[in-house]
């Protein structure tokens, strides 16, 4: 089972960062529409195969959100 529910964790990191979801898609050259069907996805983003896996293994999965550091100017 994921833990994350991705959809509101993006909400999340666009508030933190000023950006909304056309402003991630322009940047990653797609659309809008796509950006959105991918959060929304009823699979998640996570491969199922993989989710199944983890299960059988005895584990959830939990991701973490890691900033990435700034350009040294």
């Amino acid at each position: 089972m994921v833990k994350n529910n991705i959809e509101v964790d993006v909400k999340v990191k666009c508030i933190e960062t000023g950006k909304n979801q056309v402003q991630i898609a322009e940047e990653i050259n797609t659309t809008s529409q796509y950006v959105n069907r991918v959060i929304k996805k009823k699979d998640g983003v996570i491969n199922n195969t993989f989710v199944q896996m983890m299960e059988v293994l005895g584990y959830d999965i939990e991701i973490t959100y890691i900033p990435r550091e700034q350009a040294k100017q």
